[in-house]
Order: C-alpha cells, then sequence, then structure tokens
C-alpha cells in the first residue's frame, strides 16, 4: 500500500487551502477545514491508511469513530462538510454519496435573509454612483439569475444569449456542460450589452479582473463588501422575489439549480395577515 510522506501530504493540504480561499470561502473556514483534513489524515495513519487512496468506507468508518466519541451531530456535520469540500477538490465526490450519519434533531428554519425593494433599489443606486460598469453588470446578474459566486466566475462570454429583446443565461457545471437556462430581466440584458460592447479584449470569460485575468470569486466578494452585501443575500433574494410573486417550488428550484426542493422550501414564510388573507379569499 503506496503512504504519501509528510512533503506530499503538506503539499496536498496546501493546494487544498489555495482552492479554498480561491472558491471564496473566508480565512477562518479555510483554517477549520484544513484543521479538520489534519485531524483526519492522522486518524488514516492509525488505520494503516492514507489520503491517497482515500474510499469511501475510510471516510464513513470516521464518521462512525467520531459519534462513538460522542461528538454533537453539529460537530461531525461541520468535519463531514470539509471532507466533502476535499472530495470536491479531488474529483472524487462519489466518496462522500452515501455516508450515513445520525440525523439532525429538526428545528424551525428561519427563512435566509434577503434585500426587500427597498434595499434593492439602494444597492442598484450607490452601485451605479461608482459608474464601473462591470460591477454593475455583475450586480445585476447576481440579482436577476440568483446564479452562485461560482458560477458566475465560470461564465463565458457564449453564455450570454441575447435576440429580439430575449434574453438567456446558460450556467454550467465544472466539466462545462449545461446545468441550467435563465431568462435574463430587461435591465440585466442592457447592462451586459454595453457591458460586452465595451470589452477591450477577446477573452473567452465574460467577467474580467482589473488585469484582465477571469475575475475570482475572492474579487466578487470584495467588490460587493463596500456595498454591504454579499453573493449569498443577492441569491436568496433572487428566489424570496419568485415565491412571493407566486412562482412554483419546482420553477424556483430549477432556476435556482437547488437539487434537493426543500432547500427551496426555506423560503415559504407566510404571514398570519396573508394567511387569514388566503382564507377569505378562498371561502368569501
Amino acid at each position: 500500500m503506496k503512504m504519501g510522506n509528510k512533503g506530499e501530504i503538506s503539499d496536498s493540504i496546501d493546494s487544498y487551502s489555495t482552492w479554498l480561499l480561491e472558491e471564496g470561502k473566508s480565512k477562518n473556514t479555510v483554517k477549520t477545514y484544513v484543521g479538520v483534513l489534519h485531524a483526519f489524515e492522522s486518524w488514516l495513519i492509525e488505520k494503516k491508511r492514507n489520503i491517497y487512496e482515500l474510499s469511501t468506507d475510510d471516510i464513513q468508518g470516521y464518521i462512525n469513530y467520531l459519534q462513538a466519541l460522542n461528538r454533537s451531530t453539529s460537530t461531525v456535520e461541520k468535519i463531514f462538510t470539509a471532507i466533502r469540500m476535499y472530495a470536491h477538490f479531488q474529483n472524487k465526490l462519489d466518496l462522500v454519496q452515501n455516508i450515513q450519519r445520525k440525523a439532525k434533531k429538526k428545528t424551525i428554519e428561519t427563512p435566509p435573509v434577503s434585500l426587500n425593494h427597498n434595499e434593492q433599489n439602494k444597492l442598484l443606486q450607490r452601485v451605479k454612483q461608482d459608474h464601473n460598469l462591470r460591477n454593475i453588470t455583475i450586480v445585476y446578474t447576481l440579482l436577476h439569475t440568483g446564479i452562485r459566486i461560482s458560477e458566475l466566475c465560470f461564465l463565458n462570454r457564449s453564455d450570454i444569449f441575447m435576440m429580439d429583446g430575449k434574453g438567456t443565461l446558460t450556467v454550467r457545471n465544472e466539466d462545462g456542460k449545461i446545468d441550467r437556462k435563465i431568462p435574463l430581466s430587461q435591465e440585466t440584458q442592457y447592462y451586459l450589452e454595453h457591458y460586452l460592447n465595451e470589452l477591450e479584449t477577446e477573452s473567452e470569460a465574460l467577467f474580467l479582473s482589473n488585469v484582465s485575468n477571469r475575475i475570482s470569486p475572492r474579487a466578487v466578494q470584495y467588490m460587493l463588501k463596500k456595498y454591504n452585501v454579499n453573493p449569498h443575500k443577492l441569491r436568496h433574494t433572487f428566489c424570496q422575489e419568485l415565491i412571493n410573486k407566486g412562482v412554483s417550488l419546482a420553477v424556483v428550484a430549477k432556476l435556482a439549480g437547488h437539487s434537493d426542493i426543500n432547500v427551496t422550501r426555506r423560503y415559504i414564510h407566510l404571514l398570519s395577515d396573508e394567511i387569514e388573507d388566503a382564507i377569505e379569499r378562498t371561502f368569501a
């Protein structure tokens, strides 16, 4: 059995750390995930296994070990998330399929935080005041399509189609295969068209950094931080707006790229007056 030496392990973890930062993870999150990986690696070595020949049984065994130590369900889930991200980094997501863990105790979930109409208008006004067409276009794209920050940075020019007042944005997975297509609002089309017309490079990437490279998640996060908003809140706003307009859960899930419709259900939260109005309209 091949055993990686300490140098190789360090290189692998360093590469993982760099990848996490490029994916937009915070420094604290990266530190936590790397710490989890070191602990997992130590456990593997004790079992005469190694991270280079990682198997589903290794991961399941470690989860069982943690649960036997009476680690809390939330702690085990956080550790599993870090290991799952490492499997993603290694393009081996199949390793974490069907890993058994104790179910979390059900709690009342609060809807994700989103922007109301007034907050949306203020954000757009502030971005426009800075007169940076790229940033304006990015904010409209995130707010009006709900795509993830990684999906935004992965966009190419060829993923944008506009003709006769209608447009679509094609979201692709990491293999370049089409994941979903999202219709573009008139405002998003307007800014995308102007942005594309002013680009002075033939780069395939849609959104570029200040040095004409494909923009990174960290760069987008840094830009949005100036306006006291983050990509997650813009994505949540997109989903919440659709739900508020009466769009079905199935359609919202498809547009947002949710593989589990229960994730989409988080956006349903009826106020008491809405419930009363529903009864009145139904039985009046």
